[in-house]
């Protein structure tokens, strides 16, 4: 039963709208959150997912506000963290007005190249909004705390995002290191967290008012710092999950007041069919949990409508990038690698990098950063340089493969055997039918590649009387649910 501090009740009440009624927020409060997944396009089609969990049992209710996310009925005994199609990245368990942002970011029909997600871990967002931009372009992806870079960095590779670079740092920077360089930014603050009552039934038993109001200043520190960074014509999201307008409607109101020839609110009314019914009249989205029966959110969107001064000189690039190009030579090497052992093929425009001996692939629309802050991970391990050839970063296996990948070299694997593979075993090839055991009689050793709903799961190494696993020891799991 959730736990609400009368403070809170006694703040809360004076700001709830007049069509909506204090006992259903409180009764709704103590109800559980429906479960919600968000389909992850960078793999697997919507219909394509849909009719493959649909013959498992699942019911799929779709949610108004975004293309790829479903509520889930009927499966409240299934453990979907450890369900085969999630650990290989088909979905991603997001809660549902979690979605709003990022929708909300990309509703007017542009495609911004150049992105910025302020506060990224754990990465349900960020890897939402790599799936809307197709994995093209930039997406820098910044978390402060060091425990969630890792948190970040796992899921950003479990969704196959390959158009990101991770930062680790206090998003107030953004505005002094990369002033006007994004085309559209998510600011997911940091907040009280009130919206999150009923997946947390404590989330508000020590509310208190000094704490919301503390943390108000710091969104108002992020906000600024945010906008700097937006180019001029550029869009910015700020959203929270909390539902006091102290962190909220007054967040975006003083950006307003510091900018008021630059900022425009744009209305969300019409993003998606019953959004009036949460719209503010600035056009804000204000979900309160009753509404969609979800959690309480809060979504604004802002355009720059002109340049601002910069406060602070731009900082002196850093020095020693520990990257170079890689050599005509080991390019043409790399790529005819790629092709030949798994009939992938490397973006043409992105930039293969070297560093010690290993190779990365970095988004094309990096290199214009590269020096300007330090950065904790960019795009895709390719391949470690070996002492005859190359050897492939299952990383890049993931996220660069396709459909087109599955080739010769390819084995689709059934569900045990899938199982089997994520926890680390190897494959007897006499555990095939008869036309896949004669497919590997007839393919030449070595490294291949299985998959499973014709997405790649990762590399073997076929040694005749079975496939060996190349699963990274970090990537094993114990425990692997079967769907089907």
């Amino acid at each position: 039963m959730a736990q609400l501090n009368p403070n809170f009740i006694s703040h809360i009440e004076k700001e709830l709208p007049p069509h909506l009624a204090m006992d259903e927020f409180i009764a709704i409060c103590d109800l559980p959150l429906r479960k919600s997944i968000r389909i992850n396009t960078l793999k697997i089609s919507v219909p394509d997912f849909v009719q493959i969990m649909t013959q498992a049992g699942w019911i799929l209710q779709p949610i108004p506000w975004c293309a790829e996310g479903f509520w889930i009925e009927g499966k409240d005994d299934v453990q979907l963290g450890n369900a085969i199609e999630h650990i290989q990245g088909l979905f991603y368990i997001q809660e549902a007005s979690s979605m709003l942002p990022p929708t909300a970011l990309f509703a007017d029909g542009t495609q911004p190249q150049l992105v910025l997600d302020v506060a990224s871990a754990p990465g349900s967002k960020t890897t939402q909004i790599a799936a809307l931009m197709q994995n093209t372009g930039l997406l820098v992806a910044n978390e402060y705390s060091a425990s969630r870079v890792k948190v970040l960095h796992a899921n950003v590779l479990r969704m196959g995002a390959s158009n990101t670079a991770l930062t680790h740092f206090d998003g107030r920077v953004f505005g002094e290191y990369l002033f006007e360089s994004f085309d559209a930014i998510l600011l997911d603050a940091p907040c009280g967290g009130e919206g999150t009552v009923r997946k947390d039934p404590l989330a508000l038993k020590h509310w208190d008012i000094e704490d919301v109001t503390a943390i108000a200043e710091t969104q108002k520190a992020l906000i600024e710092s945010a906008f700097l960074a937006l180019k001029p014509g550029g869009t910015l999201v700020y959203s929270t999950c909390t539902l006091s307008q102290l962190e909220n409607q007054h967040i975006c109101q003083h950006l307003q007041q510091t900018y008021p020839d630059a900022v425009e609110f744009i209305p969300l009314t019409n993003l998606f069919t019953g959004a009036e019914k949460a719209c503010t009249e600035q056009g804000f989205l204000h979900v309160w949990p009753q509404i969609f029966d979800s959690e309480g959110f809060f979504v604004a969107k802002i355009r720059k409508m002109t340049s601002v001064e910069r406060i602070k000189k731009q900082p002196k690039l850093q020095k020693n990038f520990p990257f170079i190009h890689a050599g005509d030579k080991q390019q043409i090497e790399l790529r005819q690698y790629f092709s030949d052992s798994f009939a992938i093929e490397l973006p043409a425009d992105d930039i293969i990098m070297l560093r010690d001996d290993e190779y990365w692939l970095f988004p094309a629309m990096f290199l214009p950063f590269i020096g300007k802050m330090r950065f904790q991970r960019i795009g895709l391990k390719l391949a470690d340089v070996m002492k005859k050839g190359y050897k492939a970063k299952h990383e890049a296996i993931i996220a660069l493969s396709s459909s087109a990948s599955l080739g010769p070299r390819t084995v689709a694997l059934s569900s045990s055997q899938a199982q089997d593979f994520l926890m680390g075993r190897d494959i007897a090839t006499n555990s095939f039918t008869d036309g896949l055991q004669q497919q590997l009689a007839n393919t030449a050793h070595g490294e291949m590649l299985v998959s499973y709903h014709n997405v790649v799961l990762g590399v073997v190494k076929h040694l005749g009387h079975r496939l060996k696993n190349n699963l990274p020891r970090e990537l094993v799991r114990d425990k692997v649910n079967l769907s089907l």
